[in-house]
């Protein structure tokens, strides 16, 4: 494959900040297998489990298998369809925006994508402390939650801070263990699972909104996944690794949730895993869990953050994020948090449709330099934008299809349209 990295998006100085303004050069990509364990890691998300379980009651076995293979097909096809134009440009989402949302407009994409990954942060933070307390049986006590809630808010984001190296190392060592126990605990399901025993469907879930779950439970996550595709060192790769991750891994989760759902009537693998006996497998699965996908959570806010501010200083927005995730939790607004991020969740997907499209029909396959002069708004991707974010959120609202495939497709169709018509040329700087 011959990369179409242009040589001025590249900043070796910001090596050791994983180049957060600037293009991967191909020096520093990295072989299909280290990618897919690290994306593998990021799926692999106590949240999939809990979108298997609100289906798992709600439909068949075979209609739950028919839900996950095509959700999580969607799925997989637009989070690598994403990371090719990561691995082909070296560039993240965030810096892609650039171009197709102008100078100034880029910086909701910031916004949006920063404030979503550190709300989710400061929530799963709390989740796992409030989970090891009641699964320990420890005191409720104030001070001892404190104390785990720091431990843990800045344990998580400690291989985020050293960057691709430390979280590649975390994956190789987690991914395979926390495998192996999920295997094991849908191997000990299956023995227990009679179906006699089982509900019959409650139907109270149409198979679109189900299709909605699946899809739109890590949407979110996988239009930021270009922060690990970027370094892939083929297109075809990053598709692979990409796909393992978002279509295998995450398709593996909502069936353990479903099953688990339907076998032991809890949606919560580690609650399952304590019934069956095997409770400090549950919890070294729990918080590898955790950590697998809290620092990439806690990356990507850095990555938006040093667009946001246009500084390299990526380790900043670590510790900074880290923090603000940590005051956030210990304030106990994390509870108002779900609901909002939710609605933040359905008005990503259109930004990656709008990417798409600026890259494949108005760059012919090819950005920009990142050096060029932009214009601080393209008024093509803002609009297109807006309205296919609102039809998102309208048909999710009335169960009409699916939400995030709607905000995508009709993002990107109205951006191919709006980019005719709404001319703005990128000028090199040297004009």
């Amino acid at each position: 494959m011959t990369f179409t990295v242009d040589t001025q998006s590249v900043d070796r100085s910001q090596a050791s900040e994983d180049y957060p303004l600037s293009a991967v050069p191909t020096t520093a990509r990295k072989p299909v297998w280290s990618l897919a364990l690290l994306l593998m890691g990021f799926a692999l998300t106590s949240t999939t489990l809990f979108a298997g379980g609100a289906i798992g009651s709600a439909f068949s076995f075979s209609s739950i298998l028919g839900i996950i293979l095509l959700g999580n097909a969607i799925l997989g096809i637009y989070c690598a369809a994403l990371g090719y134009i990561a691995a082909k440009s070296g560039l993240t989402t965030v810096l892609m925006a650039r171009f197709s949302f102008g100078n100034v407009g880029s910086r909701w994409v910031d916004f949006i994508m920063g404030f979503t990954q550190i709300g989710w942060y400061a929530f799963t933070t709390a989740i796992i402390v409030q989970v090891l307390v009641e699964l320990l049986n420890l005191p409720e006590s104030p001070l001892l939650y404190g104390v785990l809630v720091v431990v843990f808010n800045y344990g998580f984001c400690a291989t985020a801070y050293i960057g691709y190296r430390a979280i590649d190392w975390l994956s190789r060592l987690a991914v395979p263990a926390m495998l192996i126990l999920v295997a094991v605990s849908l191997v000990m399901a299956a023995r227990d699972f009679n179906v006699a025993q089982v509900a019959a469907p409650s139907g109270e879930l149409s198979f679109g909104a189900a299709l909605a779950i699946v899809i739109g439970t890590f949407i979110s996550g996988g239009t930021q996944a270009t922060n690990w595709s970027r370094f892939a060192n083929s297109g075809k790769n990053a598709v692979w690794a990409t796909l393992s991750a978002f279509f295998l891994i995450n398709g593996l989760l909502v069936f353990a949730g479903a099953f688990s759902t339907m076998v032991y009537g809890t949606q919560d693998l580690i609650q399952a895993m304590a019934t069956q006996g095997i409770l400090a497998g549950g919890l070294i699965l729990l918080i590898l869990n955790v950590w697998t996908t809290q620092d990439n959570t806690i990356y990507a806010f850095s990555v938006a953050g040093a667009n946001m501010f246009r500084t390299p200083k990526r380790h900043i927005f670590v510790l900074g994020g880290a923090t603000l995730a940590l005051v956030l939790t210990l304030s106990g607004i994390y509870d108002l948090l779900p609901t909002y991020l939710i609605f933040l969740g359905t008005v990503i997907p259109p930004v990656g449709g709008i990417i798409m499209t600026d890259f494949w029909i108005r760059h012919q396959g090819e950005f920009p330099s990142l050096a060029s002069r932009l214009p601080a708004f393209n008024w093509a991707g803002v609009i297109a934008y807006v309205l296919g974010s609102a039809i998102a959120f309208y048909t999710g609202k009335y169960d009409l299809g699916i939400a995030p495939v709607n905000g995508i497709i009709s993002a990107a169709v109205l951006y191919a349209v709006l980019v005719k018509v709404i001319t703005q040329p990128i000028r090199d700087r040297a004009a």
